[in-house]
């Protein structure tokens, strides 16, 4: 007998093992009836003894009997198992929520890796950018610095030329003073040898 529609296999398939079972013995009754019935119907046509008769009809009544019982049984795993498929299909609703909230979380959760993802890019990029700028900046400086020992080394040979300069300047300067003062004195003797002749002339006259 096929499982039916929504079942699953588990731990409710005792219940459809026996809810099977039932039903093969109600067809198994059903069809022992049917014989038992075409027997009296041969009986009538027929002549049997009485005990024959008490004995059919014995077996019919506690047919019937099986068989009414056997139909409530039947009545009641029919009932539990439309329980347990009820609670087969209000889990199964329960499952199809739990997957979409799961689906739903793992889409925001994509979402989320994907922007910081992005962010972690842009964050890549721009500490590139920066690096290469800091790295272009310590070229400039690293230029400057070697543009300074330059003009520091031409200041420092300067300042030797002006020291040599000013030490030539002084040195000129000193010559030029010494030089004047000797001019000084021969004029000054020049100018006494002159005075004095010109009063020994003006005595002789």
């Amino acid at each position: 007998m096929a499982t039916p529609l929504g079942w699953s296999q588990g731990g409710s398939g005792s219940v459809c093992l026996a809810f099977d079972q039932l039903r093969d013995v109600i067809e198994s009754q059903e069809e022992l009836i049917h014989q038992l019935r075409n027997v009296m119907v041969l009986q009538d046509e027929n002549f049997v003894s009485k005990e024959e008769f008490q004995e059919v009809e014995k077996k019919l009544v506690d047919e019937k009997a099986a068989h009414a019982k056997t139909k409530a049984l039947l009545a009641k795993e029919e009932e539990k198992l439309q329980f347990a498929l009820g609670e087969v299909e209000v889990l199964s609703k329960q499952l199809e929520k739990e997957k979409m909230a799961f689906e739903k979380a793992l889409s925001s959760v994509k979402s989320r890796v994907l922007q910081e993802s992005s962010k972690k890019d842009q964050l890549i990029t721009k500490c590139n950018e920066i690096e290469s700028h800091i790295i272009k900046q310590e070229d400039i400086l690293n230029g400057k610095e070697n543009e300074i020992k330059e003009l520091q080394q031409v200041i420092s040979q300067q300042k030797q030329i002006f020291r040599n300069h000013m030490s030539d300047f002084r040195i000129q300067k000193q010559q030029e003073t010494y030089m004047a003062q000797v001019l000084d004195q021969k004029h000054k003797k020049a100018s006494g040898t002159r005075r004095a002749r010109s009063r020994q002339c003006s005595r002789e006259k």
